[in-house]
């Protein structure tokens, strides 16, 4: 071993040791507030006494974990690192004591997950309703929001697992992901919309039909817009930019716009009678998507349970689903 390796070895040997929880919590406070004076009063401590706390964290570590600024502070590229491992870690330790009140108590306690939608129709209703069933106190929160915003909020310890997709600029070394499916898009439209009655529809139609889009830069846009300029079409011009489903579903019963969604949700809709899916195969597919975890993070009893029934309803309503 080199005598660099020796001095990271004794540094790790020496911050397991001396780096305390009221340490980790100030360190948190700091990079809420980005003020010595306002952490110091959220951490219960006069700002002399955090000032000196973060004068020994940062000599412990040998690196400066903030900049002093002349009205406040703001952290380094070393204290973003260490904020992030420290709310990781104090994360893993509020999961440690839920779980051993669940060992006390039964199958009990929170269990929060994100979701993108194309699983928040069937998959996760299913194996939330089977998970109920065999644990009646457990807690289930369940965030529905788009890839990477669920990605950084399962990084931060803020979720204990995704139904999601691994972004290509996604580092997946801290990640462990499962598959589960593919996702199909299609286009829907009220029932009884003229085109629907129409059996030779063409992406010119489309392009000159009304459209509610979700809003330029997201994937599902880039990958709209593009399935006609392939074919030296114009982009749709009159469309309505929203992911609020609510406005959505009111725009598409009382107008005749369309909107491209996933064909898992679609099914969701037409077999409740509130849309149907026009007569047309779009070219236009998302990537996979799966379950995604943190790496080396044991999961909660109540967690594992979710997880559980997620596999399982996942076998049965997707095919070719592989680990």
């Amino acid at each position: 071993m080199t005598h660099s390796a020796d001095n990271t070895v004794d540094l790790a040997r020496r911050v397991r040791t001396k780096l305390k929880t009221r340490q980790m919590f100030l360190l948190i406070a700091l990079d809420e507030a980005r003020n010595i004076h306002q952490a110091a009063l959220d951490t219960n401590m006069s700002q002399p006494a955090a000032s000196k706390m973060l004068k020994d964290i940062e000599e412990l570590f040998g690196v400066p974990f903030f900049e002093r600024l002349p009205r406040g502070i703001r952290p380094t590229l070393y204290g973003e690192t260490m904020i992030r491992h420290v709310r990781m870690a104090l994360a893993n330790l509020s999961q440690g004591q839920d779980s051993i009140a669940t060992l006390q108590a039964g199958l009990s306690g929170q269990v929060n997950i994100g979701v993108i939608i194309t699983s928040s129709m069937t998959l996760v209703p299913q194996a939330i309703a089977r998970a109920k069933d065999e644990a009646p106190r457990l807690c289930i929160g369940v965030e529905v929001d788009t890839s990477n915003v669920l990605v950084e909020k399962l990084k931060r310890g803020q979720l204990d697992f995704l139904i999601a997709r691994i972004l290509e600029q996604e580092d997946e070394s801290s990640l462990l992901y499962e598959n589960l499916s593919e996702e199909t898009d299609c286009a829907v439209a009220r029932i009884g919309h003229p085109m629907l009655a129409r059996d030779d529809l063409t992406l010119k139609d489309l392009a000159a039909a009304s459209w509610i889009l979700s809003p330029r830069g997201s994937i599902l846009r880039h990958l709209f817009d593009m399935m006609f300029r392939r074919i030296d079409l114009e982009t749709p011009s009159n469309v309505v930019e929203t992911t609020a489903m609510s406005v959505i579903m009111s725009l598409l019963q009382q107008t005749d716009f369309l909107h491209v969604m996933p064909l898992d949700v679609a099914r969701y809709y037409v077999q409740s009678s509130k849309l149907a899916i026009l007569p047309i195969k779009l070219p236009c597919k998302m990537d996979s998507f799966g379950i995604i975890m943190r790496r080396n993070h044991l999961l909660s009893p109540g967690a594992n349970l979710l997880l559980k029934h997620v596999r399982a309803i996942a076998a049965e309503i997707y095919s070719g689903g592989t680990a």
